[in-house]
């Protein structure tokens, strides 16, 4: 198939607001697809990238793209063109970026403007199509002649729709039935996105089962009959290092189970170990009975995959739970809550991080298990810490944010230096008429841009940001990283020596490690 065609398909599906039309643009792309071109394809038509990541930047992109100039006619084919991206991703050792640079710049010099900004755009991760998920995965059985229910549990179970697909179109329902549930094989674990707040939550979700968020270690259990395994959330076997979670699964009645949840440390008191004292049982193989009694675990699960003999992915969370109430005893569950009330709501947040732990998770009652899925079914809500940062720069947006000033690179101002340590960047929290204000001001500040998207500024602007933590990070010169950043406001009633120090940064990390949370 050549990339000029995809590219048109692509344009088609974007243009269409009709689902039938984009499912039938489509299901002639895919079918269109020589077979060794289906991975790479499919990958494409959802804006990814079949190889993942493949060691450009966007600045070295946009180096590229302005470094070359569009061909005349279309030439190139799919398959050359995930070769080429093959050949990108594997290039290692010294001089390893400047051949990236060179591949990828060869790459676009081949392509017409059209073929050129769709590739922009899907190595910048900017490809908007409007093929949502569940678009796809009905054009993917409608090519295939396959279910759409049983293509879709295939995708959940195979956490990625471009394999799926070069199994659908090319093996039918036997190359679907590689793709599910297999006791003591883990599957990736369902994820959750962060919201602002209870009531953000519940005015998503309605009326939710809200359970507390332990600050302790996914785990994954399998049992089949005396077999069990402990699998960690990169689904790596960790069955040794923790016996006392594979004993307590053991030691249920039901023959079978797949259950989600966490292992954490806990006081005597009942307060939970910092994240970082939990850890300390994952990865060791040696003196694990001296760490069991130095470091004892608990186990507390808050989700079933499969129970007695039958799979339980696709049914909605109440079900689920159901299940998982008839297999485990209270003190093996997650506390929760099924609540529509705000006030109710927030009592059990408060109530969760009184006693030391993350806050809690809200979730869909009515939503299946998303292998492998950040999706919107589940909302994380954690104490929010706040910091006054100044503005340093601002990269201008993609998409719907073109034309506008979004991702914000952030500072705290550092006495030592007279100057601002970088903490990190966001684009989230921001209104369109934040984005307009913005965009507007810091124009005014502008010192300089820097590869043609960074817009350099003076330190003049102040904004609250809510952020949900800190981490460690070799890539700022303070060392540290904020983690889910998001604009709560602006702060013009502030100046930036009022902005909040890096000693500041560095006092509240210091109390996350320790395990203490501010009041």
């Amino acid at each position: 198939m050549q990339l000029a065609e995809l590219v048109q398909a692509s344009n088609a599906v974007a243009r269409t607001a009709a689902r039938l039309e984009k499912i039938a643009r489509l299901v002639e792309a895919l079918r269109a697809l020589a077979p060794e071109e289906r991975r790479a394809g499919a990958s494409w038509l959802s804006g990814e990238l079949a190889q993942g990541r493949i060691g450009l930047g966007p600045a070295a992109v946009r180096r590229a793209l302005a470094a070359t100039e569009p061909a005349g006619a279309a030439t190139l084919s799919v398959a050359e063109v995930d070769a080429a991206l093959d050949r990108i991703a594997a290039a290692r050792g010294g001089g390893s970026g400047g051949e990236r640079a060179r591949l990828l710049a060869a790459l676009l010099a081949r392509g017409t403007a059209e073929e050129r900004d769709f590739l922009g755009r899907l190595l910048l991760g900017e490809l908007r199509q409007g093929a949502l998920e569940g678009v796809l995965v009905e054009a993917v059985a409608r090519a295939a002649g396959l279910s759409a229910s049983d293509v879709r549990r295939a995708v959940m179970m195979g956490g990625a729709l471009a394999p799926v697909t070069e199994a659908a179109l090319s093996e039918g329902a036997a190359g679907l039935a590689r793709f599910r549930l297999r006791l003591l094989e883990p599957v990736q674990p369902m994820l959750a996105q962060p919201a602002g707040g209870v009531d953000e939550a519940l005015d998503a979700l309605g009326e939710a089962a809200l359970e507390w968020k332990l600050d302790g270690a996914r785990v994954q259990v399998h049992k089949d009959g005396e077999r069990v395994r402990v699998f960690s959330r990169t689904l790596r076997d960790v069955t040794v290092a923790v016996p006392e979670v594979a004993e307590a699964v053991r030691a249920l009645p039901a023959s079978s189970l797949v259950l989600d949840g966490e292992a954490i440390a806990l006081r005597a008191d009942g307060s939970p170990e910092p994240f970082q004292v939990t850890m300390r049982r994952f990865g060791r193989k040696l003196e694990v009975g001296r760490l069991r009694e130095e470091l004892p675990l608990s186990v507390l699960f808050f989700d079933a995959l499969h129970a007695g003999g039958e799979d339980l992915v696709l049914l909605p969370f109440r079900e689920r739970h159901a299940a998982l109430a008839d297999a485990l005893p209270g003190p093996l569950r997650v506390p929760r809550l099924v609540t529509s009330d705000r006030a109710a709501a927030q009592a059990f947040l408060d109530g969760a991080l009184a006693r030391g732990h993350e806050g809690l998770v809200a979730k869909s009652l009515a939503a299946p298990y998303e292998a492998g899925r950040r999706g919107a079914s589940w909302l994380k809500v954690k104490r929010a810490h706040t910091l006054d940062l100044v503005v340093l720069a601002a990269e201008w947006g993609s998409g719907r944010r073109r034309g506008w000033l979004s991702n914000l690179h952030l500072g705290a101002r550092d006495p030592a230096t007279g100057g601002f340590a970088m903490l990190g960047k966001t684009f989230k929290g921001m209104t369109d008429e934040m984005l307009a204000w913005q965009t507007e001001r810091f124009r005014a500040l502008a010192l300089g841009t820097t590869d043609g998207y960074v817009v350099h500024l003076r330190p003049e602007v102040v904004v609250e940001i809510a952020f949900d933590g800190l981490q460690e990070s070799p890539r700022y010169p303070a060392g540290l990283a904020l983690r889910f950043a998001r604009v709560k406001r602006y702060r013009p009633d502030k100046r930036p020596e009022d902005a909040d120090t890096i000693e500041i940064v560095r006092a509240i990390h210091a109390q996350q490690l320790a395990g203490e949370r501010r009041p």
